[in-house]
């Protein structure tokens, strides 16, 4: 399934991946960035955050923007050029529509990509 450019407008995307203890499907809501088939997101929490716990126990995952759902394969970013395109990204996106500063988030946050459409 190919992934339609405006969606990249949405504020937020929902992911959908597998508890790692139970196998119950986890849904949060999430701030994204699209380009192109991959999804990027940044987890505040790091790898303390439960969603990005349980998607390096199952990468795959199911993301639903708007009303479109992708299957996809998640993986945390350890590439250094992507990683500073993700940050770069997801600041500009959000930068102005959030009260407070998100540079720090930016900067410290997981960095995580979903291919869409696997």
């Amino acid at each position: 399934m190919s992934v339609d450019a405006s969606l990249a407008i949405e504020t937020y995307c929902y992911l959908t991946t597998t508890g790692r203890v139970t196998g119950n499907p986890h849904t949060v809501e999430i701030w994204f960035a699209l380009r192109g088939s991959r999804l990027y997101m940044l987890a505040g929490d790091r790898e303390r955050s439960d969603w990005v716990r349980n998607l390096r126990k199952e990468a795959s995952v199911t993301v639903r923007i708007r009303d479109t759902s992708f299957a996809g394969t998640a993986v945390i970013v350890t590439d250094l050029l992507e990683d500073a395109l993700v940050r770069d990204l997801l600041l500009a996106k959000y930068k102005d529509t959030y009260r407070g500063s998100l540079v720090r988030w930016s900067r410290e946050a997981l960095p995580v990509a979903i291919d869409l459409g696997e």
